[in-house]
């Protein structure tokens, strides 16, 4: 699951799916994966069509999320607070799930946070965990 390969990427969320439709045994990462694309119905037909999404673009300009960088930020949040890397992220996690419906929208909400940290690392920002922490503790009041 650790690559810069979009393919190989894309093609772990199809291969995934395409064990569990097939009730075949997942390993605890497959699981996770799996456990994502099942909370995102919208995207299940998506990876039922393995060669068609691994060529794909999508296209934020026009308006289009990618399905595989939006469940990608899911498991990276989850990873993170089953490390609580950074420290502190799994006592704010567990603070947010009192503040939203369910586990999914807390994510959702954490994305936010998350994407803005990845945008500022691209535009050359160092990372600084205190700053993500700030931002996700701003989503409890």
């Amino acid at each position: 699951m650790l690559t810069n390969d979009r393919t190989a990427y894309r093609r772990a969320f199809c291969d995934v799916w395409r064990k569990h439709r097939q009730a075949l045994p997942l390993t605890p990462l497959e699981c996770q994966i799996r456990d994502v694309i099942l909370a995102h119905p919208e995207y299940q037909g998506l990876v039922e069509q393995t060669e068609t999404v691994l060529a794909r673009e999508f296209h934020a300009e026009d308006g289009e999320e990618n399905p595989f960088l939006h469940m990608g930020l899911h498991l990276a949040i989850l990873d993170q607070v089953s490390m609580d890397r950074p420290p502190g992220i799994r006592s704010i996690y567990k603070e947010l799930l009192n503040h939203y419906p369910d586990s999914h929208q807390a994510e959702h909400a954490m994305m936010g946070c998350l994407q803005r940290m990845i945008l500022g690392m691209q535009a050359g920002a160092v990372a600084v965990e205190g700053e993500y922490l700030n931002c996700l503790r701003r989503l409890l009041s």
